[in-house]
C-alpha cells in the first residue's frame, strides 16, 4: 500500500491565512499579533522572521487579497469577448465578492482607515487601486472611448460605491445596481473619432 504524504502549510502560509481571516473580519488594529500567532499555531519568532513586524504582516495580507481579487476579476472577464462587455464584467466579479456570506467590505479601505498616511500599508492599498483604475482605463481605451481616463475614474467611483453600499447597507444587489449605472454611462460616453459602437 502506497503511503501518502500530506504537505503541511508553511508557517508563512498559516500566518497569512490567519491574518486574512482575523484582519478582514475584525480589523487590523483590533487584532493583536498574539491572536494571529495563536490562530496560526506558530511561534512568535516565525512572524518576525518572516514579516519583520505587524505592519509587514498587514502588507502581506493585503497583497494576498490583491492577488485573489485580480484572479477573480481576470477569471470573470474571460467570459466576455469584447472590451465593453468586460468593463461591465468587472462589476460581475465584484458581485461575486459581495454575495459571499463572509463579505465585510473592502479590505484596503478598512486597513487604510486605521493607518497613517505615510504607512507602507497605504502604499499597498494605493497599488491595488491603481490596478483597478488601470484596468478600467485599458478596457475603456480598447473599447474606443474618447476619454478613457475620465471614464475609468467614473467607473471606479461606481465600483467603490457598490462595495461600500454592500457593506454599509447590507445590500447584496449593489454590484448589479452599479453595473446598470455603468451600462448607462457607457451608452452615453463619447467614442473616439473612428471608433464604432458594438
Amino acid at each position: 500500500m502506497a503511503s501518502r504524504t500530506v504537505t503541511k502549510a508553511s508557517a508563512r502560509e498559516r500566518l497569512l491565512e490567519a491574518a486574512n481571516e482575523l484582519f478582514y473580519r475584525e480589523g487590523v488594529q483590533s487584532v493583536g499579533i498574539d491572536r494571529v500567532i495563536e490562530h496560526a499555531g506558530v511561534a512568535k519568532a516565525s512572524l518576525y522572521n518572516t514579516f519583520g513586524s505587524k505592519e509587514g504582516l498587514v502588507c502581506a495580507y493585503l497583497e494576498l487579497r490583491n492577488v485573489r481579487i485580480k484572479d477573480r476579476i481576470t477569471r470573470t472577464l474571460t467570459r466576455f469577448r469584447e472590451p465593453r462587455e468586460q468593463l461591465l464584467g468587472v462589476f460581475d466579479a465584484l458581485g461575486e465578492a459581495i454575495t459571499d456570506p463572509q463579505y465585510n467590505g473592502c479590505a484596503f479601505v478598512r486597513a487604510t482607515a486605521e493607518t497613517a498616511d505615510d504607512s507602507s500599508i497605504r502604499q499597498v492599498a494605493d497599488n491595488y487601486r491603481l490596478w483597478i483604475r488601470g484596468l478600467f482605463r485599458d478596457l475603456a481605451e480598447a473599447s474606443g472611448y474618447a476619454a478613457p481616463d475620465e471614464l475609468a475614474r467614473q467607473l471606479h467611483l461606481l465600483y467603490d460605491g457598490a462595495g461600500q453600499s454592500a457593506r454599509m447597507d447590507h445590500d447584496p444587489s449593489a454590484a448589479t445596481t452599479a453595473r446598470t449605472a455603468a451600462a448607462s454611462l457607457l451608452a452615453s460616453a463619447p467614442l473616439a473619432e473612428g471608433a464604432t459602437s458594438s
